[in-house]
């Protein structure tokens, strides 16, 4: 899945209907200088041209789109899925999102707009950030986005459209003005890769850097094939990060269900007890006892702050020991998830990498001797 987010007309969905030919056909994807894409389109493979409603897809027990009911009918009322008979997309899915914009109050919208792009965001295997150079601005519901994307910066590609529609200087002066809006929302020592270059089927404006947004062009495309070859590995790593997660958390959880049974007596206020505990973590070493695990790096650990608010949710007299969550037949469920971590994801990784082979150009592709040719090429 390949999601495109990004203020309104900056070209989000001309740069699908670009990369999937889509231009001066019936299913091409509206676009236009005002704010034209008000639903969440889905653009997946099929055997035909084909519209599908919202409702429909969330329906659909074959599709992996029912649960998003749990954002409501509003919802799925601006969900709509279009099939299309293309090479690529039996390979990737591409979601275009409606415009973030910035006067806009959340509740106007009918539904949960930031859940909705956080359950997208949560499965995306690359997300396209897009921008123009006449949105630069950061608002709260941009700067909220972000706060979404963090931790998956490896996966984010800034792009910086419809540069042709400007000389060097200013193109220089607004990929400067970029990187200042964004710096404080991507907190990361390596920034996102950015692409710039105008992404739609016309010719690229006259003195202008031609050579160089058709570089960019191609990089793009190669970027996102390599993420499309490797996404069995990135997902089976991304399942591999997030079990250390939880883990972790559950070490933690186990770690405060301990010491608070350790602290009780007979005539203790168990309420009363757990919040000096919640209150200040390090003076019951909670935090330095699990560090003291194997394979726990500091910089994994969660914010304490965060089990304040846990617990609130969650009373700590609902959790069990992890040392009584084992079973003679099933075994202990915390060696079950180490085994994981430790041994079979990385197995099944290294057996995955094994299985591939080099990939060589069949006549198919090349014509036997003559020069590949970029299809996306603009003439």
């Amino acid at each position: 899945m390949v999601l495109f987010l990004g203020p309104w007309s900056v070209g989000k969905s001309s740069m699908i209907n670009y990369l999937l030919g889509l231009d001066n056909t019936p299913y091409q994807l509206y676009t236009g200088a005002e704010p034209t894409t008000s639903e969440f389109t889905v653009i997946m493979h099929g055997p035909k041209l084909k519209t599908i409603e919202g409702i429909v897809m969330a329906a659909d027990s074959a599709r992996s789109f029912s649960p998003l009911e749990k954002f409501g009918q509003n919802f799925l009322e601006k969900l709509i899925g279009i099939e299309v008979p293309h090479k690529l997309l039996e390979r990737v899915t591409f979601v275009d999102t409606p415009g973030i914009i910035e006067n806009r109050k959340q509740q106007e919208r009918g539904y949960p707009f930031n859940d909705v792009c956080q359950w997208f965001i949560d499965r995306a295997d690359l997300i396209f950030v897009v921008f123009d150079p006449t949105k630069l601005d950061v608002g709260l519901e941009l700067e909220m986005l972000f706060r979404q994307l963090k931790g998956r910066e490896s996966q984010i590609r800034i792009i910086l459209n419809k540069a042709d529609s400007l000389a060097t200087q200013e193109l220089m002066r607004v990929y400067g003005a970029l990187f200042w809006s964004l710096a404080p929302l991507i907190n990361v020592t390596e920034p996102p890769r950015v692409y710039v270059s105008s992404f739609w089927p016309h010719d690229y404006h006259p003195e202008t850097h031609r050579d160089l947004f058709l570089k960019e062009e191609i990089s793009l495309l190669e970027d996102l094939n390599q993420v499309i070859e490797n996404r069995m590995e990135n997902k089976i790593a991304f399942i591999r990060q997030h079990a250390i997660r939880v883990r972790i958390h559950a070490l933690l959880v186990d770690r405060y269900l301990q010491t608070y049974k350790d602290k009780m007596t007979f005539f203790s206020d168990g309420e009363l007890v757990f919040r000096d505990i919640v209150e200040d973590p390090d003076r019951f070493f909670i935090f330095k006892s699990i560090l003291a695990k194997t394979n726990v790096s500091k910089f994994d650990l969660p914010n304490r702050e965060a089990y304040k608010d846990f617990f609130g949710i969650n009373p700590i007299t609902s959790f069990k020991l992890l040392s009584q969550q084992c079973s003679y037949m099933g075994g202990c469920f915390l060696e079950k998830i180490e085994k994981a971590i430790t041994r079979e994801l990385p197995d099944l990784l290294g057996s995955i990498g094994l299985g591939k082979k080099p990939n060589v150009l069949s006549c198919d592709v090349t014509g036997c001797g003559e020069t590949p040719k970029n299809r996306y090429r603009k003439p």
